[in-house]
Parts: C-alpha cells; sequence; structure tokens
C-alpha cells in the first residue's frame, strides 16, 4: 500500500462518510464493461467541482490492491452487480495528480512523477524491480512478476499543457504519457486509463500520446453523463431530505443540458444543503479572469451574444472551431465553447446553441462584470436591486427613472424597437430579481399570455408575488388595463398574499429624458 502505487481507499471512505454523499457507483459497472478491451482509456473533462477527482477516488478504492473495500462498498449500487466481487481490489493501481507536482516541480516534473511513482513501487518489490529504467518497463517488470494488471489514473493530466510555454518541457511530458497509455508494454500491463482535465484533449503538432482515448466532455459525455454532477432526482431527494425549496435549488443551481440530461453543480448542491442557504458557492472555486478573459474579446457579434444570454435567450455556436486551447481563442465561437467547457455557459446539443445555465453562473458574470471592462453594463446590473425594491414599494418614478437608466445602457446592443425588445431590457433590469423570484416571461393566464410573472420563492420573505405588462407607444395605464380585463394576476391565483400589478410602456416619440412610464397598483379583489 502506497500514496501513488497502490493507495488505500481513504479518499473515497471520506467522500461516503460526507454529510452529504450521493452514490455514484454506477460508473464502475461502466468501467469493468471496458476493462482490457480498446475503450479501456478514458478521458474526462469537465468543470470544476463537477466529481472528476471524487470518480478517482472512487476508482482507486474499488480496483486497488492496496486495500480491502468490500465493507465500504457493501450497500452501494456497484454491490447489486454481479461481477461486483470480480474486480473489486484486484488490480495493481497507480494514481497521480499532476497539479500538485507542477506547484512544486515545474521543471522537472515528468523526473518527480516517475521517481515517486518508482519509490512506492520499490517498498513493495525491492531488489526484484530494476527501477533504473524507463518507467514503462518497471511497470512491465511488475506485472510480469505480479501478473496483475494496472489501472493508471491521472487527475489533472493537462496541467502542464495548459500552464507551460516551454515546447520541450510538453514534448517529454507527452512522451511520459505515452509510455503509459501508448507503448508496447502498455498494451500487455493496461487494464484501465483514467485521466480527467478541464479542456478535451488537444493534438499538439504529431504527438499521439492520447488519440487513443474516448472523451466525455460538456458538450457529450453519454452514456456517463449522470455520474458527473447531481441529477434533478438525486436533488429532490436532498432537498426532501435537508428541508430545502426544490424549485428555488433549481434556479440557483440546474441548466448545464448534457446529453438531454439536467444535471446541477453537485459542490454548490452540497454547500447549500449544507448550510441551508442559498449562495453563489461555486465561483469561489473559480477565477472570474476567465470570464472577462473571453466576454470582452474583440469579435463581431460576441458582446450581442453574451448580453442577448444574459437577458434570458440563447446563442447558435459552433463549437466544432474550438482547438481544445485556451492560448488559441480567434473567434467568437472559440469563446463561446471554452465557456462551456469550463461551465460559465450550458449548451444545448440539440439546437447547438449556449446559454447561461443558472442563477449562480448569471450571478458569476454580474460579479466579474464589476471588475472588468464593461463598465456601463456592470453599473446597470449594481441597479438591479434597487429597482426590485421600488418596484415593490411602489415608487413608480423611480422604477420610470431606473428603467430609463437600463435602456440607455442596453440600447446599443439589444435592438431597442418593440415589445420583445422592451421585455429583454426588463429581464436585464431585474437582473438578481431570480435570486428571489421565479420569473417567468409570457406566462399563459386568463386570457393570454402576461408578460412577466413574478412568483416569490421560499427565500423571498414578505415580497411580494407581481404581473408586469409592457406596452409600445400607449401607455402604463393601458397595460395595467389590459391585466385586469385579461385577468392576468389568476396566474397567481394559489398565491394568497400581496400581489403588485405593474404597467411600464415605453414612448419611442415621448421627450428625450422621459420616455418610460409606469404604473403600479395593489390587486384586490
Amino acid at each position: 500500500m502506497g500514496v501513488y502505487f497502490n493507495p488505500n481507499n481513504e479518499s473515497f471512505t471520506c467522500d461516503k462518510n460526507s454529510k452529504i454523499y450521493v452514490d455514484k457507483t454506477g460508473l464502475l459497472e461502466y468501467l469493468n464493461g471496458v476493462l482490457g478491451t480498446n475503450s479501456k482509456c478514458i478521458s474526462v473533462s469537465h468543470a470544476r467541482r463537477f466529481g472528476k477527482s471524487h470518480a478517482a477516488g472512487m476508482i482507486d478504492a474499488y480496483y486497488s490492491l492496496g486495500c480491502d473495500s468490500t465493507k465500504l462498498f457493501q450497500d452501494t449500487e456497484i454491490a447489486t452487480k454481479e461481477d461486483f466481487k470480480k474486480y473489486m481490489n484486484q488490480y495493481n493501481v497507480i494514481h497521480i495528480d499532476v497539479s500538485s507536482f507542477w506547484d512544486s516541480y515545474k521543471e522537472n516534473i515528468v523526473e518527480k512523477i516517475s521517481e515517486y511513482i518508482v519509490d512506492d513501487i520499490k517498498e513493495v518489490y525491492g531488489e526484484k524491480i530494476d527501477c533504473s529504467k524507463m518507467i514503462n518497463s518497471v511497470i512491465m517488470n511488475v506485472y510480469k512478476i505480479s501478473n496483475i494488471p494496472f489501472v493508471i489514473i491521472i487527475d489533472e493530466w493537462d496541467c502542464v499543457i495548459r500552464n507551460s510555454e516551454d515546447e520541450a518541457l510538453v514534448h517529454k511530458y507527452l512522451q511520459f504519457l505515452h509510455s503509459l497509455f501508448k507503448s508496447e508494454e502498455s498494451k500487455a500491463f493496461l487494464a484501465l486509463a483514467y485521466i480527467t482535465g478541464i479542456l478535451p484533449i488537444k493534438k499538439i503538432r504529431d504527438e499521439s500520446a492520447l488519440n487513443n482515448f474516448r472523451e466525455f466532455t460538456m458538450l457529450d459525455s453519454y452514456p456517463i453523463t449522470e455520474y458527473y454532477g447531481f441529477t434533478e432526482e438525486e436533488v429532490r431527494k436532498l432537498c426532501g431530505q435537508y428541508e430545502m425549496d426544490f424549485d428555488t435549488v433549481k434556479a440557483w443551481y440546474n441548466g448545464y443540458l448534457i446529453d438531454d440530461m439536467h444535471m446541477y453543480n453537485p459542490n454548490s448542491v452540497s454547500m447549500a444543503m449544507d448550510r441551508h442557504r442559498f449562495d453563489s458557492y461555486w465561483k469561489n472555486t473559480s477565477s472570474f479572469a476567465s470570464i472577462n478573459t473571453y466576454i470582452t474579446m474583440n469579435y463581431a457579434g460576441l458582446k450581442d451574444d453574451i448580453m442577448a444570454m444574459l437577458s434570458g435567450g440563447k446563442v447558435p455556436v459552433n463549437t466544432d472551431t474550438f482547438q481544445n486551447d485556451l492560448s488559441t481563442i480567434s473567434s467568437k465561437d472559440d469563446a463561446l465553447t471554452a465557456l462551456i467547457h469550463l461551465g460559465y455557459l450550458g449548451y444545448d446539443y440539440e439546437e447547438g446553441c449556449a446559454f447561461i445555465p443558472n442563477y449562480e453562473v448569471a450571478k458569476a458574470y454580474q460579479a466579474a462584470l464589476n471588475v472588468g471592462s464593461w463598465t456601463e453594463i456592470a453599473k446597470s446590473i449594481s441597479r438591479c436591486d434597487e429597482l426590485l425594491r421600488a418596484t415593490i414599494s411602489g415608487n413608480e418614478e423611480r422604477v420610470a427613472e431606473l428603467i430609463e437608466l437600463a435602456h440607455d445602457t442596453y440600447t446599443s446592443v439589444l435592438k431597442y424597437n418593440d415589445e420583445n425588445s422592451l421585455s429583454c431590457v426588463l429581464t436585464m433590469a431585474y437582473f438578481t430579481a431570480p435570486g428571489y423570484y421565479n420569473v417567468i416571461r409570457e406566462m399563459p393566464a386568463a386570457k393570454g399570455f402576461a408578460d412577466f410573472v413574478f412568483i416569490p420563492r421560499a427565500n423571498a420573505g414578505k415580497r411580494p408575488a407581481m404581473v408586469v405588462e409592457l406596452k409600445y407607444n400607449k401607455s402604463a395605464d393601458t397595460a395595467i388595463k389590459q391585466i385586469k380585463e385579461k385577468r392576468y394576476q389568476g396566474a397567481l391565483s394559489g398565491y394568497s398574499d400581496k400581489i403588485l400589478l405593474v404597467g411600464i410602456n415605453y414612448d419611442a416619440e415621448g421627450e428625450d429624458k422621459k420616455k418610460h412610464t409606469c404604473v403600479i397598483e395593489e390587486w384586490n379583489e
């Protein structure tokens, strides 16, 4: 039992003993099915905190000869499978986290990784192995002596590729990977390879170290999608267990549509359950700089697309042009695709469109914009909470004034000449409202569709429900009259507390400084 060679099951034990644990051992059934086949090399590139390293620890515990995990797995999904015991703790396992080596050994990382693996092997085999040879030869000798194949796990495999500009070092590192996964020796000793990274595999010139890997990404992870992130069913169960409102959890953390499955950020959901409070937890694990780097690139149409998504829309994106390299972004599509892989955008495969997946990510954009170069947009978003308070308090003049300011900010990006564009501007003006409200556009009501309905969430306190109707070149009074005549407030029939009716009009022919008007009434039966 070593740290890098035949590790114990402590990592998975910690996960399983955690207050919040969701069983993902079904992944092992898939891996058992590819052991020793042409599909034995697996590459998982997902956004941070989506369970890649958790799975690595689980793979250790299941396959490693360095432990006995019978009791650890006895109440899991994999334990119900016929071949459960056949593969458990039957393999030599090597597990390396490349990022931990990179922090200390940038210049000689390949030598140090090999040294640490070999040192662990020496502890078991001593003089039986000639440890002066190349790492693949050392592993091959272990295989010849033990007749036990290897499972090799490499976390953050792309750390060197992403961080080094030294071509000689990158080449040496790729040759090292080649020795583990594509050398003649590896054809004999390798039963399974599991590597994780942030980005999909990039081919570097004529290097072929990883071209035999099957890739699972934020674009397409079938058939193992459900094992990276929390499924809707899993989140519902946690909400029941921790007495949290499911609809609010859904608004904050849902939205990653991968292979038609709605996947939730597991780190954020777990933190929300544990702290019993909704917040943007994922932003604390990721750099806002990456958002600003891409959304402020000077590519035609990029700013328009970002604004369209922030206002609730979807935009087409060609993900095929991306070279899986954050340093070679050369188009709007590349920038958007990078944000998809980093988890800052969701992706609808069927429609070929990108979108903001949830309120937590929208808040990350808000925070990024506050320190970025889109100063006017950031300033406008910073006024959203004031707008919401002004609406709730019935301050019609201030609401009209703040929407006017939002109009001035977004008019250069969003074509502002009809009710639909006004609707987009209103979505941006009430940007922070989804933290407290289920905001529904074009909601079916008694005799038509209400433009906006704001339904308070469980965490909304005493905030009222609201129906908002928009008009273009008419009047705010006309909007209120339509709400009443068509009984749009009926959309809130199950809501018994305070209901506000809000009418907003944009008059393109009005005075230059006062094109927006607002009327707010409290609904009384």
